[in-house]
């Protein structure tokens, strides 16, 4: 364990625990969109930057993105500093000329008391802010079917080529991580499309509901050691059958008291 001060309260943590994990928990809230707990942090966004220094440095201080520093003993951390705060605002004003519709941009900004970006707008900018969380869950799913593409105005989330993604299974890993709901999909009937792609839904034979779809039952049956007629129901059903399992166990056990 180590001890930490954090906005001048004493904190305990694990040693190499980041920092904005042990502030979350200490119930400070700070801003971030590339943070998810199903991927490695990032540091993308820096809108989790705060101020560190220690006794030792003379008053010295370091500004650091909290996702990727680690708590270390001794530390004095601030997480609203007045510089801070003046970096999120022009990180957010500039977030806000790229993305000027996105809800979660528009809302944070304004938070930070910014209602209109003070840099040249792009007019036509879309809710995608780069946050890459859609590309590093596709990587850590094992499929690297969309990557980070282009330079400037014109850096994107794409496919390869701009074509329908061989190596996309239609798990929507992508679309549930996005934070402003860029990533759009369509499911209908017995099918999902999505990158450019179509793809068949799995039904569960019980209840008629769609489950995943059939390359994507097929890829954790191969990569899992899952048998493919698990995905012929789907996870109701398969509480269900626990639940009924588990209550003949518990019968069983009552019969040979």
């Amino acid at each position: 364990m180590v001890n930490l001060t954090i906005n001048g309260k004493l904190i305990q943590a694990e040693k190499g625990e980041m920092l904005l994990t042990v502030i979350r928990r200490e119930g400070i809230e700070i801003p971030s969109t590339c943070h998810h707990e199903a991927v490695e942090p990032f540091g993308a966004c820096r809108l989790c930057t705060v101020e560190i220094t220690r006794k030792d440095w003379d008053g010295w201080k370091r500004y650091v993105t909290s996702c990727l520093y680690p708590a270390e003993d001794g530390l004095i951390v601030s997480t609203h500093a007045v510089e801070v705060i003046e970096l999120r605002r022009t990180l957010l004003d500039l977030y806000l000329a790229r993305s000027p519709k996105a809800k979660l941009i528009i809302d944070m900004a304004a938070e930070y008391g910014i209602t209109k970006t003070s840099y040249e707008e792009i007019k036509d900018g879309d809710d995608c802010i780069l946050c890459a969380l859609c590309t590093r869950v596709c990587d850590e799913m094992g499929f690297h079917a969309i990557s980070t593409v282009g330079r400037g105005h014109g850096k994107e989330i794409a496919p390869p080529l701009n074509e329908a993604p061989p190596d996309c299974v239609g798990c929507l890993s992508c679309a549930q991580v996005c934070p402003t709901n860029f990533i759009k999909f369509e499911d209908k009937n017995s099918t999902r499309k999505i990158w450019g792609r179509e793809f068949e839904l799995l039904k569960c034979e019980q209840t008629g509901r769609t489950t995943i779809t059939k390359e994507f039952a097929e890829h954790l049956s191969n990569k899992r050691d899952i048998p493919i007629d698990y995905f012929n129901t789907n996870d109701e059903t398969h509480r269900k059958e626990l639940a009924k399992t588990m209550g003949r166990i518990t019968a069983w056990g009552r019969e040979e008291e």
